[in-house]
């Protein structure tokens, strides 16, 4: 893994953001909790006095700068393309707002007799504060990235062919070709035969699978499960990733039109839409459309 490797959606999706920020809130409130007998360069309180109330609105305010530059680095994940050089930018961007704001908060408090921290300059106070919101932050920061990395990992792991599921029939090469799917809890959902799958589209941490049963009728099927892990474990199948939203059976193009504004794939089911091709994927579909 290089550092100018793209982010991985694990990273980025709205449940693991949120995981995230309370991860980061509860470890900050106990380290602070732990901390305040041993500091001699912080003017956190607990009690009843006036630095235990700016110790309140200082973590709420340091909250929502954390909240707020999650949100945005959600809804930016796809515009920004974000390497994981720019990801740990972007963390440590956090801490130095913060530690900016506990600056701000420590000389103003000292200016109305609030706050006692004898004769510290900016540049003390500021860095005094780093090794503070360092840990309170890049901790929790780090280990929910593991946590993230271990789990998306095992979920791809366990998005295997039916050829190695335990069952009480024997597996035959024909069945061998099925697509079968995988909840986030390891669970089989879906099991189907390729040629039968036309597209997967996701939405947000769900799936919708996009499919012909066995009467003929044309369905689609949700799960819990990220797109990302079905591209990795389907890499010498037909599936072939065409858009950020979008994974579709190669097998079951109709049609590969080239618009004013790209490329657009027509699978032999009318009412199921024009699915756009991304540029990003663009060449990749082009090449596996030409040589089926």
């Amino acid at each position: 893994m290089s550092l100018y490797d793209k982010v991985p959606d694990y990273l980025l999706g709205k449940s693991q953001l949120v995981a995230t920020v309370l991860a980061a809130a509860l470890f900050s409130l106990v380290f602070l909790v732990i901390s305040i007998p041993f500091s001699d360069n912080a003017w956190f309180r607990l009690g009843a006095n006036e630095a235990f109330g700016y110790t309140v609105v200082f973590f709420m305010i340091a909250l929502g700068v954390v909240v707020c530059s999650k949100t945005v680095l959600y809804r930016s994940r796809y515009s920004l393309n974000l390497t994981f050089l720019n990801y740990v930018g972007w963390n440590i961007g956090e801490i130095l707002i913060i530690c900016l704001l506990y600056t701000f908060f420590t000389i103003e408090g000292d200016l109305y007799g609030i706050i006692n921290i004898e004769n510290q300059g900016f540049v003390k106070i500021f860095f005094g504060a780093l090794v503070y919101i360092i840990t309170s932050l890049g901790v929790p920061y780090v280990v929910a990235g593991q946590y993230f990395a271990i789990n998306d990992k095992n979920n791809t792991i366990r998005l295997m062919n039916m050829s190695n599921v335990v069952g009480d029939i024997s597996v035959t090469p024909q069945e061998e070709k099925r697509i079968t799917l995988f909840d986030n809890n390891g669970v089989l959902k879906f099991s189907i035969n390729s040629s039968n799958l036309y597209f997967i589209e996701s939405d947000d941490n769900y799936i919708q699978v996009w499919y012909r049963d066995k009467s003929g009728e044309f369905k689609q099927y949700m799960l819990r499960c990220k797109l990302k892990t079905i591209e990795e474990s389907f890499t010498d199948s037909d599936l072939v990733r065409c858009h950020r939203k979008y994974i579709v059976n190669i097998s079951r193009i109709s049609t590969l039109s080239a618009e004013k504004d790209g490329y657009y794939i027509d699978v032999d089911i009318p009412s199921a839409g024009r699915i756009p091709v991304s540029k990003t994927y663009e060449e990749t579909v082009l090449s596996r459309f030409n040589s089926r």
